[in-house]
């Protein structure tokens, strides 16, 4: 493989991850747009570096025509979970797609690594569509909770900082701090419930509190502006109580009042 071709051969890899990352953002806007909880919090993604892409070649021997048969994630997705829970759910959002094929999996969270590590893997088969046509290459989806993602960046920083040669202190510390991490995430599964409550409640709120401020937007140009001024005072006096179902029913209301002015102006 020549060395000025790595660009091109990059290139596609860039819009694979370009393309996953919007999909699945899209499928987090699906459920929320539904009023639905979504099991990804979020995802990001990224084209493995040049220097490790030979790095990894290098200590697997892997001739550098290969690199793309051998090599699994120089395309990468992380999806980030609340809970545990969400990353079986996850897992089989993927495995019903026709654009996604699962080529294998690796459970590091039923079978986590010597050092502590937890995540969940998938190397898929992925399409893209380049100039000189289709193009199915491999990429790596990375599936773990807040808790193990936050583990896994401190992890990783310190075996570059210490080039895979980590101090046993460090890595006992580190293996205790893996140890924790599977309790909190007990702990916050222990109370999903409570928590996905209350952020529902939270984005209703917010929804409803969207809408209102559009409908009094709009009455400022149509209405008289004394009684939007009185409609503002009421909606404020309502949103400091705090009473969610008093704010739904002044939504309704308002719905009501600003479709009343749209069929005045239609006269």
């Amino acid at each position: 493989m020549e060395i000025q071709l790595w660009r091109e051969i990059l290139d596609p890899y860039e819009l694979a991850v370009d393309e996953l990352v919007v999909k699945f953002n899209h499928i987090i806007s699906e459920y929320r747009n539904a009023g639905e909880y979504s099991p990804i919090e979020q995802v990001n993604g990224r084209v493995k570096k040049i220097s490790s892409i030979l790095e990894k070649a290098q200590k697997k021997k892997i001739p550098l025509e290969h690199i793309e048969e051998q090599i699994e994630d120089i395309a990468g997705i992380r999806i980030i979970c609340q809970f545990v829970e969400d990353i079986d759910k996850v897992v089989e959002l993927i495995k019903l797609r026709n654009d996604m094929e699962i080529k294998s999996i690796k459970d590091y969270i039923g079978n986590k690594k010597e050092s502590g590590y937890r995540s969940y893997h998938l190397i898929i088969y992925y399409t893209v569509q380049t100039l000189q046509g289709p193009k199915r290459l491999q990429a790596e989806i990375q599936i773990r909770t807040l808790a193990m993602n936050f583990w896994a960046t401190i992890e990783h920083s310190l075996q570059y900082k210490y080039k895979h040669n980590m101090p046993q202190h460090i890595k006992d510390r580190l293996w205790k701090a893996s140890e924790a991490i599977i309790i909190l995430d007990q702990e916050m599964s222990s109370v999903r419930d409570e928590i996905m409550d209350a952020q529902n409640s939270f984005s209703i709120k917010a929804s409803v509190v969207s809408d209102i401020l559009t409908n009094i937007q709009n009455l400022y140009k149509v209405a008289n502006q004394r009684e939007v001024v009185k409609i503002q005072d009421e909606f404020l006096r309502i949103y400091q109580s705090g009473d969610l179902e008093q704010l739904e029913r002044f939504n309704k209301e308002l719905d009501i009042i600003s479709e009343g002015y749209r069929a005045q102006s239609l006269k």
